[in-house]
């Protein structure tokens, strides 16, 4: 019954966000939105809501390490495995906007989250602190694309037929009809989904922490990861990258921010967590910068890589929690090796980015 309730509640949650992404963005296209804010606002939070929907029940049902597991891990994986196999399908092109403004906030709101947590809890002021960024780094999106070129109202969005034109009743209220059908689907899987994962940690002794970083995050990351991976192949790479970059910053501020602010005492913060995957959530979140710096695009090769280091990181959480003799290999292997040789390898394409830059700026002042 356990396995039959994971299930079903995985489903609902994939369904219950597809319908929401098709309703919500044909709204957005038809108001004129370009496509990396529709990336960035409509379906990042579209396909986040299943982590805002299993935070929050969690949190409200008191398996807060669910609560908390999973959206760190969900941020993770956002990253490395979603945007690594987007790029591993087709190379995405990166907006410069995005590096310059989106990657930081990112950043900034991964390290936020890290400093509140230092006290062993993010409290619920500090959820409302993040409740605030998300409206303002929203409104600010909606304000700054409002203020650019008017992009071109045939934009086609993943699966949407963005055709639909406001005041056009019939369109208009099945998209409506989507957006609320997708809702409650989402709630009805997530609570599914909880009751399933817990059930599951308990009968098989493992922590409800690392089925929330692992099981949980990965589950309701399925809608970010159908959606970035087919925007990758039908060539929409803005919305591609914009919905991981998106959905981190949405996970952060809205997700944590509500999951704090709805229990009494606040999410509390594990030893483990605050001495290892806040760290290593952060340190995904800066690894996107030269990256995505390199040229502007994220090759097929570095997508790769984000992938093989989503599998090591699922590799450690396992041994760790079963303690297996492999643990310390890996860790020596990871901190000794893997580390230096891709902290090197991205230094060098940076310094690479920046030679070419110049010798590009030179021969245009030459001629």
């Amino acid at each position: 019954m356990t396995l039959v309730l994971f299930l079903l509640g995985g489903c609902l949650l994939v369904g219950g966000a597809e319908l929401l992404v098709r309703g919500a963005s044909r709204v957005a296209v038809a108001a004129g939105i370009s496509p990396l804010v529709v990336g960035l606002t409509v379906v990042a939070f579209g396909t986040s809501t299943p982590e805002l929907a299993v935070t929050v029940g969690a949190a409200l049902s008191g398996e807060v390490e669910v609560a908390l597991g999973n959206v760190v891990g969900s941020n993770i994986g956002n990253v490395l495995l979603i945007l690594g196999l987007s790029a591993a399908v087709a190379p995405l092109v990166v907006s410069v906007r995005l590096v310059r403004f989106d990657v930081p906030v990112m950043i900034s709101v991964s390290a936020l989250v890290y400093l509140f947590a230092l006290d062993g809890r993010v409290g619920r002021i500090e959820g409302g602190i993040l409740l605030a960024g998300v409206l303002a780094h929203t409104g600010f999106l909606l304000y700054r694309s409002r203020r650019e070129t008017a992009v071109s109202r045939e934009v086609e969005l993943p699966g949407t037929g963005a055709d639909l034109e406001i005041g056009e009743g019939p369109r208009w209220i099945r998209s409506t009809l989507f957006v609320v059908a997708g809702l409650g689907l989402l709630v009805l899987g997530a609570r599914w989904l909880v009751r399933g994962a817990v059930a599951a940690a308990a009968s098989l002794g493992v922590s409800q922490l690392v089925i929330g970083l692992t099981v949980v995050a990965v589950g309701t990351s399925l809608p970010e990861l159908a959606t970035s991976v087919l925007a990758s192949i039908r060539g929409e790479r803005e919305i591609a990258v914009g919905n991981v970059v998106g959905s981190n910053i949405f996970n952060l501020l809205a997700v944590l921010g509500l999951g704090a602010a709805a229990t009494p005492e606040g999410i509390p913060v594990s030893t483990a967590v605050l001495g290892f995957d806040l760290p290593v959530l952060i340190a995904v979140a800066v690894a996107c910068l030269p990256v995505f710096f390199t040229g502007y695009t994220i090759a097929r090769w570095e997508g790769w890589l984000f992938v093989s280091y989503y599998a090591a990181y699922t590799c450690y959480l396992v041994l760790a929690a079963s303690r297996h003799d492999a643990l310390p290999l890996l860790n020596r292997t990871m901190v000794l090796f893997v580390l230096p040789v891709t902290a090197v390898t991205l230094l060098i394409l940076v310094w690479r980015a920046r030679r070419q830059k110049e010798a590009s700026v030179s021969g245009e002042s030459g001629e």
